[in-house]
């Protein structure tokens, strides 16, 4: 009898371990390169608010078209653990898995992203804090760390810039600067800190810019990008 109840005190032991092998196995079992066209059919719902293409209508929500799919994925998996909070992509994030994720990121890098107008009055002063910053307040260049062109560092998880609704970027800046965080790591913190040296005018201005930033920037050093930045 006792024989019998450690044989099936056993066989418990030795499920439960088999059951964590393959969850764990599950957990890490490594997720194949995004597929756009499956991404485009799982990011159908996704384009209530940012457009089908990826070009959202309402300034609102941020345009994807063109987005890096690193930066998106990221995103996503923030949204999902909670760290960047927004009722709404919580709810959108929570089923994705993380092969979903990849492929509607994959769809959205993709497609092109539909370029956007800045505000003239706001484009000498938004230039200059894009591509100089401000040493005396201690703000650096935007273009440091997303690019002379704005299309960002995928390896450094840099977003695509050029071209987003100045609407959204003033949004998430003036987020930034009351401190409130995307997540907790390094990307977190350099935002909140730029963020809080931004006046509400900086952030007008250089969201503006931002916006109208989607010509090629003139290869001559020193040579001003205002004029394509406002187009």
């Amino acid at each position: 009898m006792r024989f019998r109840r450690v044989l099936a005190l056993a066989s418990v032991a030795l499920a439960g371990a088999f059951l964590s092998v393959v969850a764990s196995a599950q957990a890490v079992a490594p997720v194949k390169p995004g597929d756009a066209t499956a991404g485009q059919a799982k990011a159908a719902v996704c384009g209530a608010c940012h457009g089908l293409d990826g070009n959202s209508s309402d300034p609102q929500y941020p345009k994807l078209a063109g987005q890096q799919a690193s930066y998106i994925v990221r995103q996503l998996e923030l949204f999902k653990s909670g760290q960047r909070q927004n009722p709404i992509m919580l709810g959108m994030a929570t089923p994705l898995s993380p092969q979903d994720m990849a492929d509607i990121a994959a769809y959205f890098a993709k497609q092109k992203a539909l370029p956007g107008v800045a505000d003239k009055t706001l484009v000498s002063a938004g230039e200059k804090l894009y591509r100089e910053g401000d040493k005396t307040a201690g703000i650096p260049a935007c273009m440091a760390c997303h690019g002379p062109d704005g299309r960002g560092n995928p390896g450094a998880l840099y977003p695509h810039l050029a071209g987003q609704h100045a609407q959204y970027v003033q949004q998430v800046l003036t987020a930034w600067r009351s401190g409130q965080p995307w997540g907790k790591g390094p990307h977190a913190k350099i935002m909140l800190t730029i963020a809080g040296r931004l006046s509400t005018a900086d952030i007008a201005a250089v969201a503006s810019y931002i916006e109208g930033l989607h010509t090629a920037v003139p290869a001559v050093a020193g040579a001003t990008a205002a004029t394509a930045a406002a187009q």
